[in-house]
Parts: structure tokens; sequence; C-alpha cells
């Protein structure tokens, strides 16, 4: 939003233009704005040729609303933008989404959060240890032996805390944000994702809970896939020999089973992504062309989801691999391959917004070309992020 904002005030052309018997300077009107933002967008990395000149025209519908850009007599706040001659103008500022900025350091706990361990319990810490005035008498120095400045505190024996699985818990969300925040290249998460929505339980279940392959395995059942989708599942994935019930193959039947997973799929409350994680996987979509780092972006983050959409995700996504590259398998439809079926079909069911943006669609079909074309990694549990904190909690048992 921000780019493509900044992109078009940036260089949209400003002349004068006449109506109404008066003339408007540094003006355009709605047909050379959307001549504009279409070609704009199409060059961009992060949507490409397929934008529609529709597609364009709707978010300058959104931009009207926002405020973006307003009508040459100051009106905006409705959608009523069209692909006409009616003029249109900057205002003075543009209502950019405010962007995550650095803390002070001087409002900045220099202790690492990932170091404290105890960071659930309310013993507090004094910031300085309290010194006594040294007396020089014959009682303190038998006592202590010692003339060193400043009275030595006695040895107590203290408790001894372990680290409970809350600690841990705590631990796999500090470090996994901060990874995240690392990758991402941000000093903040703040604008992107509410930390305070992210479950640590997810994280270590998504890491811990798994089988050989590395697919969740659910201990609640119900959680999970109903039986007769995940036997239509494994029919496609492994087509011809995944008819597991043995039941006569009529002519289209390889269609009617990817029906059966489609209305499934399509009828889900939710996206397999979530919606309160749209904004940081949309930003995802910045680091494309850096691949490695779009990888493990896209690692982290699915760390974050619910272990039930994790798993869908992961059967889905080997479905619609296999299906691709399976030359066995018929035609699933007349007048698009595969692929394209595949992505179109659902892309909105693993990511939208709860709010419909325009694009949606268009940013959902490019992150999932993107997890299909690097299927056999964006799913995996990043082993670094892993290696860091197994090493931290090591370090932190030793240490008790």
């Amino acid at each position: 939003w921000n780019e493509t904002i900044k992109l078009f005030r940036g260089g949209m052309p400003l002349r004068r233009h006449w109506a109404h018997f008066r003339t408007y300077d540094n003006s355009f009107s709605g047909s050379e704005a959307v001549d504009y933002l279409h070609e704009l967008l199409k060059r961009n990395q992060n949507f490409g040729p397929e934008v529609t000149r529709f597609q364009s025209l709707q978010l300058l519908r959104k931009f009207l609303k926002n405020h973006v850009i307003e009508d040459v007599k100051g009106r905006y706040g409705k959608e009523d933008f069209d692909d006409n001659g009616r003029l249109y103008r900057f205002p003075p500022q543009s209502p950019l989404k405010p962007v995550p900025k650095r803390m002070p350091l001087a409002q900045r706990d220099f202790v690492s959060q990932t170091l404290r361990w105890d960071d659930h319990e309310d013993t507090p810490l004094p910031s300085t240890i309290p010194m006594k005035p040294l007396v020089l008498n014959s009682d303190n120095w038998n006592k202590r032996h010692s003339i060193a400045i400043g009275e030595v505190p006695e040895c107590k024996l203290v408790r001894r805390r372990d680290i409970t699985p809350k600690h841990v818990d705590q631990i796999w969300k500090t470090m996994t944000v901060n990874h995240l925040q690392s990758v991402l290249g941000l000093q903040s998460l703040d604008g992107v994702v509410d930390a305070k929505l992210l479950n640590p339980k997810h994280i270590v279940y998504n890491v811990f809970s798994v089988n050989k392959q590395g697919i969740v395995v659910l201990k609640n059942k119900a959680e999970d896939l109903p039986h007769w989708v995940l036997s239509a599942m494994k029919c496609l994935a492994n087509w011809p020999n995944g008819n597991e019930s043995n039941q006569p193959m009529y002519p289209g039947f390889e269609r009617d089973v990817f029906r059966t997973v489609v209305e499934h799929f399509q009828r889900l409350k939710d996206p397999l992504l979530t919606f309160h994680l749209y904004e940081i996987f949309v930003s995802i979509l910045g680091l494309l062309p850096r691949r490695q780092i779009a990888v493990e972006a896209m690692r982290v983050c699915c760390l974050l989801l619910p272990p039930a959409n994790r798993r869908k995700l992961q059967l889905l996504m080997r479905l619609m691999t296999k299906a691709c590259n399976n030359h066995l398998l018929p035609a699933l439809n007349d007048t698009i391959g595969t692929r394209t079926l595949m992505v179109q079909t659902f892309s909105r069911c693993i990511l939208c917004s709860s709010d419909e943006v325009d694009l949606d669609e268009l940013l959902a079909t490019k992150l999932v070309n993107f997890m299909l074309d690097n299927h056999e990694t964006v799913l995996k549990v990043p082993p670094e992020l892993q290696r860091s904190v197994q090493e931290h909690l090591s370090h932190l048992r030793r240490a008790q």
C-alpha cells in the first residue's frame, strides 16, 4: 500500500485541465490515472503483468475513499471514482500507513528477553547490589579474612528454579519473533502483526509434533480433515494408484474427486494462513527476488500457524504439487492446465484478508505460485532457528 502510493504520487503526470469554465492546475483525469497506475502495477515486481485495468480502477477507488486523492473540489471518502474525464488532484499530505520505527535506545531494556527464562515470575531484580560501608575492626577481619573495599555478602542457599514448559514456550516465541524481524529486515513487527496474538504453544507443537515427513500430527482428530477428504486427496495425489476403495473409475471420476476436495476447502471459515497473519505473509512478496530470504521468511511465518492449519496447508500443498507433476493424471479442466487450475482454485483458501482488498486475488496467486515453486522447503522447520533455540535452552539448563 505505502509503496504503491509513493510511486503513484511521485510519478503521476500532473497538468492544467479545463472543466466547467475553469482551469485546474496540477490535476489529472480519472482515465489518465487508470492508464498510469495500470502500467505502474504491471511493471512492479510485486504485482506483474497479470494486473487488469479493472483492478487498477478498483485500487483508485480505494485511494479516493482513503483520501490518497480527492476531486478538484476537495471531495473524497466515497468509492465513486470512474474511468472517465472527471478531474482529481493530490491532497497536501498523503495518508501513508505508519511504518514500524526503531524504539529509542534510552527506552530499551538491554537485557535480552531471550536470556531471561524467568520472564513469567514476578520476583523483582534489584538494579544494583547495595554495598555496606567497610568497618575495619577485629571482628570483620577475623570474619572475612580480607581488607577488600566493600563488604562481600555472605553466601546464602537459594531455591533452584527449574526451566518450566511455560518458560520454554516463551523462549521459543521470543527467539522466533526476533529471527523473523531479522529475516524481514524490520526493527519491529508493529503494524505487521500483533505479537500478543502469537501463541507460543503453536510454535512448539509445529516443531516437535510431526511425523517422519515433517507433517504435523494432531492429537485432537476433530481438528483434522475428514476421512473422506483425506481419501480423496490421497486418490488424486497418487493417481492412478491412490484409489484405496478400489471403486470402479468411470470417465470423469478424477474430476468428481477433485470437486470433493475443492468444496471442502472452499467451505472453510478462515483461510489457512489466517486473517491476523495476512499482512506478514503479504510482506514476503517484497522478498521474492531474493529467493533464499523469502523461503526463510515463509518457513518462520508458517510456524506461527495453528497446528491444524499448518497440517491442512502441508497436505494441500503436497496434493497440488503431486497433481501438477503427475503426467498420468487426466486433465481436470478442459480449458486451463492443472497448475493454473490448482492456483486459481485454492489461492483464496490459502490467503485472503478479512476486508476483501481488491488486489487480494493477485497477491494470493503470487504467494501460492512461490510456495509451489519451493514446496520442498517452505513448510519445513527452519534449521537455524531450531538450533539456536536448543543451544540457548541447553545453556540455561547447564547454568541451573
